[in-house]
């Protein structure tokens, strides 16, 4: 069951993460245009970064569940099927453990619950806790930064439950077995 919640969301995320990648490419292109004509659009290259960031942060949760991570094989190419099976585990674990801290860490840095108490009002959030994150807007779109910082919940979240499905065995796509 938490293989294929992962397997589902990992191709919401690569979804999301293509639309990223295109997104990136159309919004140099259009600074690159904009910029040729001497009407340079500001915006652009900060809307560029944020989908690239998007992308990132999504493609590396995807990544998570294929098992098309970055891994260093140095110790357990030493090692027999069985160590390196626990190795293996050991490391999803450990994977767990951090996205595990990565969903605290958002938690204490949204603190939703605060918000929720104090109405969904961040003034009185602001004033009460002293934590901005909510006020703080964009260089040049003028949008809250927090809408921008919510991929961090949403790779915190991906990351969790495709390690997880990992650990558990659920994931029949995970580590090369993808054709």
């Amino acid at each position: 069951m938490i293989g294929r919640i992962s397997a589902h969301w990992a191709r919401i995320e690569l979804a999301l993460a293509a639309v990223c990648a295109v997104s990136v490419t159309g919004l140099i292109l259009l600074n690159v245009v904009t910029r040729s004509i001497g009407a340079a659009q500001f915006w652009v290259d900060e809307l560029a970064i944020y989908a690239m960031a998007w992308m990132t942060f999504l493609g590396a949760s995807a990544g998570l569940h294929y098992g098309h991570t970055v891994a260093v094989t140095v110790l357990t190419d030493w090692l027999g099927p069985g160590l390196r099976r626990i190795a293996a585990k050991l490391v999803d674990g450990i994977v767990l453990v951090f996205a595990l801290f990565m969903v605290w860490f958002c938690w204490r840095w949204f603190l939703p619950l605060e918000l929720a108490h104090h109405g969904w009002d961040t003034q009185a959030f602001q004033g009460a806790t002293f934590n901005f994150v909510y006020a703080e807007p964009t260089t040049t779109l003028g949008v809250p930064k927090f809408w921008v910082w919510l991929v961090m919940w949403a790779f915190a979240l991906g990351a969790t439950l495709h390690a997880l499905a990992n650990l558990l065995g659920q994931n029949q796509t995970a580590k090369g077995d993808q054709a």
